[in-house]
């Protein structure tokens, strides 16, 4: 185990692609904590000899942060704030886009239009936690949208959209906020203000993972009979071929004024969890974490409560079923987690340790002895090989990243 990060300032890795494709490097940004948005660069620091690079420096005001490199180039991608923020256009989750950079060349990876009518591939407001898939050909991210927003706050609705390699995207321009992209961007999932009691209605899509390259998942939240909050968890199959991605449906691909961008035509989400009965209903929502698929795309794990109140880690098939419990802890899971590459492994934190848990039978082995400071529940990450995994932790006040070899 060793610290590789020592500079009096914070170090914030995202939860997952962290690592550079040849495991050399941990990319990261420099926020001052996870819920302030107020850092200028993206850099990475070498795992074997501490040297720091930077990616990607913002300026005119903007901000970045939230990192993620693809799985096969050195391709970078993050959340870019807009440039001279002033009091009726700042960063908020409807005010940000991603940006990717490859060999120095920084591109718009979403297209922003917020004048009807609305063009098709463009989004209308910020896209968050963007994702490589992983052949490196989609980004998966999150949305919050800038049209609904200005009528009403309680229409912009969190939802998981996707970047597809055909554009590039341009937009009439008619508001000097608006620019053009570099990918083709579609919202996936469908969200109602209103959700049914009792029935597969969300009104929140969020903490997507990849199912192999042709498949998301993503936690949305259900109503129970009794109007309260059920997180569930849904999956969409993506289109297979360029025609799909810009297929209307019924509903307007682009969005209108009154409705959010319609996802293209058969993509439909389906339910997988159906938990309204159980004694802790829902999947987990803290310790904040992602859904995600082993690399082999047959399961997806999961945050859960057993019968007894204890968060532990579920496996379920794309195809759906009953879930199945992997582990049987006698405390909390404490992180968000990540799959070993082999899928053999899965990597959290647990009774504030770095912990390893066999994929086929639960089995928990420790990587890390007590510590006096807890890792951050953040982003536990293996790297590309495997051999090493990666997380943050608190030194004298500050956020440092920490990688201990696996064995594995």
């Amino acid at each position: 185990m060793k610290q590789i990060t020592f500079a009096p300032r914070h170090h914030q890795l995202t939860n997952i692609n962290t690592w550079t494709p040849d495991g050399q490097w941990l990319v990261f940004d420099v926020r001052p904590s996870g819920a302030s948005f107020t850092g200028e660069t993206i850099e990475r620091v070498n795992v074997q000899t501490g040297a720091v690079e930077v990616i990607y420096r913002a300026t005119e005001g903007a901000h970045v942060g939230v990192v993620t490199v693809s799985p096969v180039a050195e391709k970078y991608v993050f959340i870019h704030g807009p440039e001279h923020p002033d009091a009726q256009w700042h960063y908020d989750f409807h005010h940000r886009r991603g940006v990717v950079v490859e060999k120095g060349r920084a591109k718009n990876l979403d297209a922003m239009d917020i004048t009807a009518p609305y063009t098709c591939g463009a989004l209308r407001g910020g896209t968050h936690v963007h994702v490589f898939s992983p052949n490196g050909q989609f980004v998966s991210f999150t949305y919050n949208d800038h049209v609904l927003h200005e009528r009403d706050p309680a229409l912009d609705l969190r939802n998981v959209g996707v970047a597809a390699p055909f554009g590039p995207v341009t937009p009439h321009g008619h508001h000097p906020r608006e620019y053009g992209s570099s990918h083709w961007c579609v919202l996936v999932s469908r969200t109602t203000p209103a959700p049914r009691p009792g029935s597969d209605d969300i009104n929140r899509a969020y903490e997507e993972g990849w199912v192999g390259n042709q498949a998301l998942a993503f936690i949305g939240d259900t109503l129970s009979l009794k109007g309260e909050k059920v997180p569930e968890l849904f999956i969409v199959d993506l289109p297979q071929h360029e025609a799909g991605w810009k297929q209307s449906g019924a509903d307007a691909l682009a969005g209108t004024e009154n409705t959010l961008p319609a996802p293209p035509a058969g993509v439909v989400q389906r339910r997988l969890t159906f938990t309204h009965q159980r004694a802790f209903p829902g999947l987990a929502t803290l310790p904040r974490h992602w859904v995600r698929a082993n690399p082999q795309g047959t399961s997806i794990a999961f945050l859960m409560r057993d019968d007894a109140g204890v968060i532990q880690l579920w496996l379920i098939s794309p195809a759906g079923g009953e879930p199945q419990q992997l582990t049987h802890n006698h405390t909390d899971i404490q992180s968000a987690f990540n799959w070993h590459p082999s899928g053999k492994w899965l990597g959290f934190v647990l009774d504030g340790r770095i912990a390893c848990c066999d994929a086929q039978r639960g089995e928990v082995a420790f990587l890390t002895a007590d510590r006096a400071n807890c890792p951050s529940a953040d982003a536990i990450v293996f790297s590309p090989d495997g051999q090493y995994i990666a997380w943050m932790e608190e030194v004298e006040g500050f956020r440092q990243l920490w990688v201990t070899e696996t064995g594995r």
